[in-house]
């Protein structure tokens, strides 16, 4: 396959720029990786396709660029261990007259990628843009599960700035194709409660940032069950030393964990990480931050493809359990830990250890009652 057709949305990777001119190491990202430099590279045999974005003007910021060649220069430093792993970079996607135009060119580079079978991942700038990735899905009328993770919950209808009233229109647009959105990471005291009741009403699952740094295990079935993650940086605690990021917030280690629960799941072919801005980096720690969530996904796709299917019942521990006055049966896979619970309809639904234990003990796992009232 080739997106020479695409050349016109796209800026080159400028490589020496980006490196300072030193010269890559064996072994490094910036020396396997697919590059469009002079020409479009043939992604007809590549797994993982990444584009960058510098648009700002959804943040209120028409005059600034996000900097996305920083995330560039810490990833391309990081070594390569999945060498059966084939990785493209496309460069920036370049930025229209109108934000609507930049919107359009993500699309359209979006969707030849993701027709094509491969991974997507955006590195952008402001959150909205991740209205753009959803077009892909709603063109071709597919319905679709997503996960947000943000310290924000961007439904404020009043406020005129396009990165913080997205979700608005991403979650209730006609025709809508969303069928269930998954949110990790929120922030009380940064959020209305009048935003999480309409979340409820809505059946959506949202996640405050204690309960998840509790016990992080628990949001991996609901990115399991995605097709899409939507990871905006603000969701980042002060530990990662960038400018304007909250006193609290996932520590470096929990984003990379997210974003490898993201890898691991087939299924999810769309990744957009938003909120980058070099300004707000002056030490590129933010940057480095990014590289490795980068690295932690590509691992989690190597360990999502060893999986074994559901139908290789010798790969399972199957646990017959009953509780209340239903009868289902759990499957732990014996190569990755992860579990999954039959429903009534005879399908099985990624869960977690935590629903297990609880139906063990005579309880109805949470997760199985959220399920049900969805059905």
């Amino acid at each position: 396959m080739s997106l020479d057709s695409l050349s016109d949305f796209l800026e080159p990777v400028n490589l020496a720029m980006i490196t300072g001119d030193l010269e890559m190491r064996e072994g490094q990202m910036g020396r396997t990786i697919r590059l469009h430099q002079e020409q479009m590279p043939d992604i007809s045999d590549v797994d993982i396709v990444i584009a960058g974005c510098d648009e700002l003007r959804g943040d209120g910021d028409p005059s600034s660029k996000a900097g996305i060649d920083n995330i560039r220069k810490e990833f391309y430093a990081l070594f390569a261990w999945h060498k059966h792993i084939q990785i493209a970079d496309l460069g920036n996607i370049q930025c229209g007259a109108s934000l609507n135009d930049t919107y359009a060119a993500i699309k359209a580079v979006a969707e030849e990628v993701i027709k094509a079978g491969k991974h997507f991942i955006l590195l952008g700038g402001s959150h909205d843009l991740a209205l753009a990735l959803y077009e892909v899905y709603r063109a071709q009328e597919k319905i679709i599960d997503v996960t947000g993770v943000d310290a924000y919950i961007d439904l404020s209808i009043d406020n005129p700035v396009k990165s913080k009233n997205f979700l608005m229109e991403l979650l209730t647009g006609e025709p809508n194709f969303i069928r269930h959105y998954n949110h990790i990471g929120f922030q009380s005291y940064y959020v209305h409660p009048h935003m999480l009741e309409t979340m409820d009403k809505l059946r959506f699952d949202c996640y405050r940032l204690g309960k998840v740094k509790e016990n992080i295990d628990e949001v991996e079935p609901g990115i399991r069950s995605s097709d899409m993650m939507l990871f905006d940086l603000a969701a980042l605690g002060s530990a990662t030393f960038w400018e304007g990021s909250s006193p609290n917030g996932f520590n470096g280690e929990e984003a990379c964990t997210l974003t490898r629960f993201a890898g691991m799941n087939p299924k999810l072919k769309t990744l957009g990480i938003f909120g980058y801005q070099q300004a707000h980096d002056p030490f590129n720690n933010l940057a480095k931050q990014v590289s490795q969530m980068l690295w932690y996904y590509i691992d989690g796709v190597v360990v999502g493809r060893n999986e074994a299917s559901l139908n290789d019942r010798e790969m399972f521990i199957e646990c017959h359990v009953a509780f209340a006055t239903v009868e289902t049966t759990f499957l732990k896979s014996q190569k990755t830990g992860r579990w999954w619970m039959k429903m009534p309809d005879g399908q099985y639904v990624p869960c977690s250890y935590n629903d297990f234990h609880q139906a063990g003990e005579n309880e109805i796992p949470e997760r199985w009652l959220r399920l049900q009232e969805r059905s």
